[in-house]
């Protein structure tokens, strides 16, 4: 067993935190993958779950939507405890993930797919807003779903849950796959993100991006939370890091 297999670390609270998740479990049917997730993010930050391939970072975040079959525990968005509610409850929350899987419907244009999702509260970002962060959605505003790259299709998936007025946004893998120049636009896309008041938590392996991006990083392996990096302390960490992600 590996050593972060061994450890338990539950990071101490500082501050209020707008998201809560306490002692998570999750099943796939009778395959059980999470074992007990613990961590918070605060209200602003940029937060990674970094970790090797099925570790559970992408199960964190389907619980933490509630689209796992079973997941028990506790999982609260500004104090209000989500276990037991359903998905479009939970979104209703201020809560939106973008999945690895991008979900663009090929039928559409760019445009269609923006304006799909419904809003669930005020304070969604305009469509003018949304162009100007991805210039290049706006001249491809037309195009069909199949037409478009993998970069433009990522940004259409961040791009599409701006609207909806959710502040907690769930992003699973953005930079996977895509060109170095279009993962530096998404990274400074973040961090504009950050700067207009969203919370953000971060589904990564590339822990280059994350380091460029993120306020903290928590380490999972094997279902858990097994440590917490404070990004001004990932180079003394570094050593650390590479154990725990095989690098």
């Amino acid at each position: 067993m590996t050593e972060a297999a061994t450890m338990t670390h539950r990071p101490a609270a500082t501050g209020d935190a707008l998201l809560k998740v306490e002692g998570l479990q999750g099943w796939y049917g009778e395959s059980h993958v999470l074992h007990g997730i613990d961590f918070e993010v605060r209200e602003g930050e940029v937060v990674t779950l970094l970790g090797r391939n099925g570790a559970g970072k992408t199960s964190t975040l389907k619980a933490i939507m509630g689209i796992l079959s079973k997941r028990t525990g506790s999982v609260t968005m500004r104090g209000t405890e989500t276990i037991g509610l359903e998905p479009r409850h939970i979104a209703k929350l201020g809560i939106a993930l973008c999945p690895e899987e991008r979900g663009i419907f090929s039928s559409l244009n760019v445009e269609e797919n923006l304006m799909l999702p419904p809003k669930i509260a005020e304070g969604g970002l305009s469509v003018e807003r949304i162009y100007q962060l991805f210039p290049n959605l706006l001249e491809r505003k037309r195009s069909q779903g199949t037409k478009l790259s993998g970069g433009e299709q990522q940004m259409l998936a961040i791009a599409r849950i701006l609207r909806t007025g959710a502040k907690l946004l769930l992003l699973d893998e953005p930079t996977e796959g895509l060109a170095p120049v279009i993962v530096q636009q998404i990274g400074a896309t973040i961090r504009e993100l950050k700067k207009e008041g969203f919370t953000i938590v971060l589904v990564e392996q590339n822990f280059r991006f994350a380091a460029s991006v993120a306020d903290r990083h928590y380490v999972v392996d094997q279902g858990r939370v097994v440590d917490m990096i404070p990004n001004a302390e990932l180079d003394a960490n570094i050593d650390k890091l590479h154990a725990y992600l095989g690098v």
